[in-house]
């Protein structure tokens, strides 16, 4: 079973919107920004999109440097939010997650994010244990989800998995690469239809338990 990690497993916005605002101050600060820091529904809404996408949808008119300078930022921020035991896990995610390895589900993750977040997100959360695998855009450069999940399948041999995310980006990878897609509905990140296309649609993450058992 193959996990997104912000808005499936993590409760991104509980971690990323202290680190946002106080990414923009520092951008302000260094004069490579010089308006009002973006509406938090902008980046919300880009949750799933690699970070170069994410930054042209909240920073359209800014050049490449202050991007990458934000990834830099926002980065550090929330490792440091992270450290400081600002973040939240779903409902029920450890617990579920405890279940299904014991009745013997293979799990990974899968995410568009740097490499840096999601270990330290699952570190710091306590699943290190949980995961065979932890793949991120950020540390195989992958292009889309749909080859990250590729390359996940391809390195360990899988031929039948689940695809479990709340974006159009899970729903695709999932498909694409001939899975079974568990769209998340509870994150409220999505815009509408994008989980239109996955085979089931879960309102609370220990609905998994009952899935499997069916």
């Amino acid at each position: 079973m193959i996990f997104d990690l912000d808005g499936t497993l993590f409760q991104t916005e509980t971690l990323l919107l202290p680190a946002y605002h106080a990414t923009f101050d520092q951008l302000r600060a260094e004069g490579a920004y010089n308006d009002v820091t973006p509406p938090e529904s902008v980046i919300l809404g880009s949750l799933g999109m690699l970070l170069e996408h994410i930054w042209k949808q909240v920073m359209p008119n800014s050049v490449e440097a202050v991007h990458r300078r934000a990834d830099e930022l926002l980065l550090d921020y929330q490792m440091k939010g992270l450290q400081n035991g600002e973040g939240e896990l779903y409902s029920g995610v450890p617990e579920t997650l405890r279940q299904l390895q014991e009745l013997g589900v293979r799990l990974f993750v899968a995410s568009n994010g740097l490499e840096g977040y999601v270990k330290q997100v699952v570190a710091h959360k306590g699943l290190v244990s949980l995961f065979e695998g932890l793949y991120s855009a950020g540390e195989y450069k992958t292009r889309s989800k749909v080859d990250l999940v590729r390359l996940l399948l391809d390195q360990h041999g899988i031929k039948k998995a689940w695809m479990v995310g709340d974006r159009s980006s899970d729903v695709e990878a999932g498909l694409e690469n001939g899975l079974i897609v568990i769209g998340c509905d509870y994150a409220g990140f999505r815009q509408d239809g994008e989980l239109e296309d996955a085979h089931v649609r879960i309102s609370r993450f220990t609905d998994l338990i009952q899935l499997i058992a069916e």
